[in-house]
């Protein structure tokens, strides 16, 4: 797509933010509702909103090359990720449930299901790709060292020339063999010497041959022509998945846009070097002018606040924002004596109708004590509001009308570097002019003293200063103490790498995690009833707790903030996939702490001690990283089993102040998964654990949605293969256990063999039934386990209130038709 593509797609998303943040704005002053479904319609008409414009402008910042524009989008973007976030902490506070369902803003704002799941933005490993290069191969050199490097199979390396040569050898040999068989078959015929019929004599026999090979071939094509005319119908009725672009058509758009991000990074350099060149330009031709105006500014302010007073003010410290900050506060000091005037006067009138509306103020006393018992919902304060809306303005100001006709190929704006230049240069030069007028105001201030005779005015002034640096000094955190000082990052990151702390784990996108979102839980919620959620609000979940806060710092720093998330779920449901998928969307660092995995490293207490340190420390400096635990329930056990010999409390006590030791500052995440939570001290682990993800047997959309995913990707399976009748067979079954089983059948051999002896639910099924399913009582114990969950208690607790308000109300009604 063309550069006023991504330009026009930009201004379409700006009309959404402008929307949504007008919406949000006036919430934020609203007074508390307590209608629960209003407060949830308000709430997801803006969570659909700002995941549609999360979306879109992920996109425009992957391809739009201007560098000016793409600063703008990036500040858009971050913060539509931080507000999307924290509405979807007012959901689940509204819902009481980790999976938000706002079917009814969709259905509005005709928006498809598949277009309301907020993507992975790209830049989140693309700008780091370098910096994960290098860590890669640092581990591997330091598995090399260690004899545990897993050599990747790679192909036969060979350049175009040969690969057509080989392709040319094996048609030569096919072709060959095909010519010997026929010339066989001839052969044969020949001498078998079979003499010509009387039918053949007299012509009849070629005639009747013609008719038959004429009859067949025009069957084969009337056959061939309504096979086709059904596949177009339904394809086009939707009841078969719709035909893939071609590899070509797919490979060029690829190439198109890595040819937009290489211009991206030229365009980049160019504008960094453009920073430096025009702020040295300004400062050589227009800094001494500058310098000049700057001081005669003050001076004179110094001069009229002199007459108009008597005596020289103070000058602003430079922590206050230093002569910057004269005219703001001059104007703001005049309004306020402005305001100042009235006000008298309208205390005073408040002060009469006070006395004679008494009675009314009793009366609305006693509404708001009412209604301080059950406030109702109102829209809690947000940290990326306020930036939204001045990068909006700025797009508003600088590029809605912006006139590019004489910028067609979207280099930097030299214009806007100088005026951007110009203010830091200016604020540079006032703070070396402000150290000297504060001297020059010293002698002044001394010589006016000397004059009126008032000396030790000037020690007060040094007396308030000193307190105010004071002051500052309060809010400090004691450092904790570092128990390698003298270490490099690169030596602690080798030792962990040879302990087997830090561990290499497989690329997995989340997209690998396939599952279909559920369609029908808001349904079932407006009838009151609790829905299980699908596969692909799991995936949602963990993007939202997991993966878009670590990527990004700004977003971390202002975001609500999860230290921690514990998944659970049966074996072979996906919990490893999601936590390597986590690790591989942030590019992040993997720090195992399995009890398996630490049994019999940094021994004792101080080697555990060392151990917790290293993990902390380290972690912090090589952001973003996962904290890994498998058996997140172990260190919580109550009775230890006498055959386990892997110490699993060994991180009971340490564990929770490892926790709570992570700050906003700190991109880093513990990520524990159980597949037997019920088997610890439940209260213990919810207190470790911040959001518990819980992963059900997939229902029949996501089974139905990964069987078509994995079969059909082999062209050699007919599309009218009955995905239905193994969705119902395969009931129960994990997602792991599927994805075994694809691989069992469908081997190279059977690849081949697809043509010419297509795939049967024979084959899938035989399969299948050595794998285990998730048998009935095993979901039960998972669904009585999340009921004990924080969230799980407050909501039956909510559930048990609404049914006796309905209970009260009909028995009101009962009582009024007696």
């Amino acid at each position: 797509m063309s550069h006023g593509t991504y330009n026009r797609l930009w201004s379409e998303v700006q009309v959404t933010l402008d929307d949504a943040t007008r919406i949000d704005v006036d919430q934020q002053s609203a007074k508390p509702t307590k209608d629960k479904k209003l407060a949830h319609y308000i709430v997801s008409d803006l969570y659909v909103k700002y995941v549609t414009a999360v979306n879109r402008l992920d996109q425009c910042y992957d391809q739009i090359v201007q560098p000016q524009k793409r600063m703008l989008i990036r500040k858009l973007l971050d913060t539509s990720i931080g507000r999307f976030l924290e509405l979807k902490h007012e959901l689940v506070n509204l819902e009481l449930s980790e999976f938000c369902y706002c079917d009814n803003a969709l259905t509005e704002q005709k928006i498809l299901p598949m277009e309301a799941e907020v993507k992975v933005p790209t830049y989140y490993k693309r700008e780091r790709e370098e910096e994960l290069q290098k860590r890669k191969k640092f581990m591997d050199d330091v598995l090399k060292k260690l004899g545990f490097f897993e050599q990747e199979d790679v192909g036969i390396v060979m350049t175009e020339y040969q690969a057509i040569r080989l392709i040319q050898t094996h048609e030569r040999a096919r072709q060959g063999r095909l010519r010997s068989q026929f010339m066989k078959e001839i052969r044969l015929l020949k001498e078998k010497k079979i003499e010509p019929s009387t039918a053949d004599k007299e012509g009849e026999g070629g005639r009747q041959a013609a008719m038959k090979i004429q009859k067949i071939w025009r069957g084969y094509i009337t056959r061939r022509k309504i096979r086709k005319r059904v596949i177009d119908e339904m394809l086009l009725i939707g009841m078969l998945p719709p035909i893939s672009q071609s590899l070509e058509e797919t490979k060029r758009a690829e190439e198109v846009k890595e040819l937009r991000r290489k211009q991206q990074i030229e365009y980049q350099n160019e504008f960094e070097k453009a920073l430096v060149e025009e702020k040295d330009a300004i400062r050589k031709h227009k800094g001494g002018q500058m310098t000049e105006d700057i001081r005669d500014e003050v001076r004179n302010w110094f001069m009229s606040y002199k007459n108009q007073t008597g005596k020289f003010p103070d000058f602003p410290s430079e922590e206050a924002g230093g002569s910057a900050l004269i005219f703001s506060r001059t104007v703001t000091e005049s309004e306020i004596s402005k305001s100042t005037a009235p006000s008298s006067k309208e205390s005073k009138g408040k002060e009469k109708k006070g006395k004679k509306g008494s009675k009314d103020k009793d009366d609305a006393k006693k509404k708001k004590s009412e209604e301080d018992e059950d406030p109702g919902f109102k829209m809690g304060p947000s940290n990326f509001l306020a930036d939204l809306m001045v990068a909006s303005t700025e797009y508003e100001e600088v590029w809605r009308f912006k006139d590019e006709s004489n910028n067609p190929a979207q280099k930097h704006y030299v214009n806007m570097i100088q005026a951007q230049k110009t203010l830091e240069i200016e604020a540079e030069l006032r703070k070396i002019v402000d150290d000297q007028l504060r001297v020059e105001l010293e002698l002044l201030q001394a010589a006016l003293d000397r004059d009126r005779a008032k000396k030790g005015k000037k020690s007060k002034k040094g007396a308030k200063k000193k307190k105010g640096r004071r002051s500052g000094k309060k809010g400090k955190k004691k450092k904790e103490k570092d128990l390698t000082p003298d270490r490099t990052l690169e030596s602690l990151f080798e030792e962990l790498i040879t302990n087997g702390i830090i561990k290499k784990y497989p690329e997995t996108p989340l997209s690998a995690f396939k599952g279909e979102t559920s369609y029908a839980a808001y349904d079932l919620r407006l009838q009151g009833k609790d829905p299980q959620p699908a596969l692909g609000d799991i995936r949602q979940v963990i993007l939202e707790y997991c993966i878009l806060p670590l990527g990004s710092k700004l977003v971390h720093q202002s975001a609500p903030l999860v230290r921690s998330v514990l998944v659970v779920g049966p074996r072979g449901s996906g919990k490893d996939m999601l936590v390597h998928a986590v690790c591989t969307e942030a590019g992040a660092v993997l720090f195992d702490l399995t009890a398996a995995n630490i049994v019999g490293k940094y021994p004792g207490k101080s080697g555990l001690i060392m151990l917790v340190h290293l993990v902390s420390k380290v972690s912090r400096l090589l952001q973003p990283s996962v904290i890994y635990m498998d058996g997140a329930e172990k260190p919580f056990l109550k009775k230890v089993p006498k055959t386990d010999k892997t110490d699993p409390k060994r991180l009971k006590k340490d564990l929770p102040k490892l926790l709570k030791s992570i700050s906003l500052d700190d991109q880093v995440l513990m990520l524990g998964v159980s597949h037997c939570p019920w088997e610890c001290d439940q209260k213990s682990l919810t207190q470790a654990y911040q959001k518990i993800i819980m992963i059900p047997k997939p229902d029949y959309a996501s089974l139905n949605f990964i069987w078509t995913e994995l079969l059909f990707q082999y062209s050699g399976i007919s599309r009218q293969f009955d995905i239905g009748a193994l969705t119902k067979l395969s009931d129960g079954y994990t997602l792991g256990t599927i994805l075994n089983v694809v691989k069992e059948v469908m081997t190279c051999k059977r690849v081949l063999q697809l043509r010419i002896q297509p795939l049967t639910h024979a084959e899938i099924i035989n399969v299948l039934s050595r794998y285990e399913p998730i048998y009935k009582e095993e979901e039960e114990a998972f669904m009585q386990f999340y009921s004990k969950t924080p969230i799980g208690r407050r909501k039956a607790r909510a559930l048990e209130i609404e049914a006796e308000k309905q209970q009260m109300s009909k028995d009101q009604q009962v009582k009024k038709k007696k």
